[in-house]
């Protein structure tokens, strides 16, 4: 990984935090994510708030909460450019963000009740599942996208068993 010195310690901090809710101390990871936040601004580093936001919202068992975080994540992707995202990561392409950012939206609207727009954002998150990397994650998304999709027609709000944030109450 190529980090360049003002990113690194930011970074390994929202990594340090992430860890911990992974961890099952997400309390702790959501305090200490928080902090960074602050620090941050919402003019801060888009790479570190897309990542940041990201991950908050899986700390946050509500939808709703985790909603607001999840479009903070989106709209920091939007201010990134693929030069900063390769500047943490040679070949990372903001592109193969989105899938998973519309997908997660998705989600929460979806537990939400508001299935419309739901249906809007796994639109969007289907649409762009090309950018996805072969592999893993790639796949992990792309399932994702299929089981959202199938809540949301069968209009069921119900927590999904593979959301990271079930489970992440504490």
């Amino acid at each position: 990984m190529t980090a360049t010195p003002a990113v690194a310690p930011t970074m390994d901090a929202i990594t340090a935090a992430v860890t911990l809710g992974h961890e099952g101390q997400t309390a702790r990871a959501r305090q200490e994510l928080l902090a960074i936040w602050e620090d941050l601004g919402v003019l801060g580093d888009p790479l570190h708030r897309c990542t940041l936001a990201h991950y908050l919202a899986d700390l946050h068992p509500e939808p709703a909460e985790a909603l607001v975080w999840d479009v903070r994540a989106l709209d920091a992707a939007g201010a990134l450019t693929d030069d900063r995202a390769g500047e943490h990561h040679a070949g990372l392409a903001v592109a193969g963000f989105y899938p998973s950012l519309h997908l997660n939206i998705a989600d929460n609207l979806r537990r939400l009740g508001a299935f419309d727009a739901a249906a809007e954002h796994i639109g969007k998150a289907d649409e762009r599942a090309a950018a996805l990397p072969p592999g893993a994650y790639g796949d992990m998304i792309r399932a994702g996208i299929v089981g959202v999709r199938a809540a949301i027609e069968a209009r069921d709000t119900a927590p999904r068993a593979t959301s990271p944030s079930v489970g992440s109450a504490g």
